[in-house]
C-alpha cells in the first residue's frame, strides 16, 4: 500500500506540490495527469525516492520514502521521461551491471534478463545500445527498472515519443503485469486515452494541488456527464419542436444529441409515433480529456 499525508515541496519561492494526500492500494495501475507544469514529475520522483518533500509523509509498502528512500529503491523501479541509458554497453551488459548492484548473482540476472527480454519482445543481438532504435531503448529501460522483480514501478511518460506500434505493446505489457497481480504501477502520460484504458484510478493535479482522485467513473460522476447520440428518419420535422435544441440532417437521416434518458425517451415516442425509424442509439461518456479540459 501507499500512503501520502500533505506532502509538499518547495522549490525557493515556487510550491511544486501543494499538500499532497492519498492511499493506494496495491496491485492496480494508478496514473496522474495534469496540464504541464502541475507537479507530475515532482510527484513521480518524490514517490521513487529520488528527491525528498519539503514536508509531509510517504510511506511506500511499509518503507518510509522520506528517512528511508534507499531502502525504498530495492523495492522500487523507476522509469523516467527520458531514457538515460549507457550507449557503449550491450543490452546483457547493462541488465547484468545493473543487477550486481541491486546483489543479484550472475545467475540470477542471467536468467531474469533472458524472461524479461522474451517478454519485452526484445532482441538486440549483440549490438550496443546506442545502435538501437528509441522503441527499443525503452524497452531497455523497462527491463532495467524491472531487473530486481520490485513490487512497485514508478514510471514517467513510459511510451514517450514511440510508433503507435511500439506504445501499443508497452501499454500491453503493463496491463500483462498488472494482471499477474503483483506489481503496483504509478504513471504519469501526455497520452490520455492511454491513461484511461490502463489506470484503475487516476488523480488530477492542477498547480501542483490535487484537484480529485479516483476511478474513471467517479471522474465522470463528478466532472461531466453521459449524452445519447439518435440517427433516425421522420417526414414531419415540426414533431420535433420542444424534444430537441438543434439536429443534423444528411441524406433524409437526422442526427441529434439529448442530454438524459427522459429526452430520450421523448424523442424516439415522437419518431415512432410520427412513422420514423430510429436507426442509431449511441451513448458517449466524457473522457479523460474532456474531463482535464473542463477543469481548466
Amino acid at each position: 500500500m501507499i500512503h501520502a499525508d500533505s506532502i509538499v515541496k518547495d522549490y525557493g519561492d515556487f510550491r511544486a506540490l501543494d499538500g499532497i494526500s492519498f492511499n493506494l492500494e496495491d496491485s492496480g495501475i494508478f496514473g496522474i495527469v495534469g496540464h504541464n507544469g502541475a507537479g507530475k514529475t515532482t510527484l513521480l520522483k518524490i514517490m521513487a525516492g529520488l528527491i525528498a518533500p519539503t514536508s509531509g509523509e510517504l510511506i511506500v509498502g511499509g518503507v518510509d520514502a522520506v528517512k528511508n528512500p534507499d531502502l525504498l529503491k530495492m523495492s522500487l523501479g523507476y522509469l523516467p521521461e527520458e531514457s538515460h541509458l549507457y550507449e557503449n554497453m550491450t543490452v546483457d551488459g547493462y541488465l547484468s551491471f545493473f543487477g550486481e548492484i541491486y546483489g543479484l548473482s550472475v545467475s540470477s540476472v542471467r536468467a531474469k534478463s533472458r524472461k524479461l527480454l522474451k517478454d519485452l519482445d526484445l532482441d538486440a543481438g549483440n549490438k550496443k545500445i546506442g545502435e538501437l532504435s528509441k522503441g527499443m531503448k525503452r524497452k531497455v529501460a523497462i527491463a532495467r527498472s524491472l531487473i530486481h522483480d520490485p513490487a512497485y514501478l514508478v514510471y514517467d511518460e513510459p511510451a514517450s515519443g514511440l510508433d503507435p506500434m511500439t506504445s501499443k505493446y508497452i501499454s500491453e505489457f503493463l496491463v500483462s503485469m498488472k494482471s499477474k497481480g503483483k506489481k503496483t504501477i504509478i504513471l504519469s502520460a501526455h497520452n490520455l486515452y492511454q491513461i484511461e484504458e490502463l489506470c484503475d484510478k487516476v488523480m488530477i493535479l492542477q498547480r501542483g494541488k490535487e484537484v480529485v482522485f479516483g476511478t474513471m467513473d467517479e471522474l465522470r460522476g463528478r466532472f461531466g456527464s453521459i449524452y445519447y447520440e439518435v440517427e433516425f428518419t421522420l417526414d414531419d420535422e415540426s414533431l420535433l419542436r420542444g424534444i430537441i435544441e438543434s439536429y443534423q440532417k444528411s441524406a433524409g437521416v437526422i442526427t441529434a444529441k439529448v442530454s438524459d434518458t427522459d429526452s430520450l425517451n421523448s424523442l424516439t415516442k415522437v419518431v415512432s409515433s410520427g412513422g420514423g425509424l430510429i436507426k442509431r442509439v449511441e451513448s458517449h461518456f466524457p473522457s479523460l480529456e474532456d474531463i482535464l479540459f473542463k477543469i481548466g
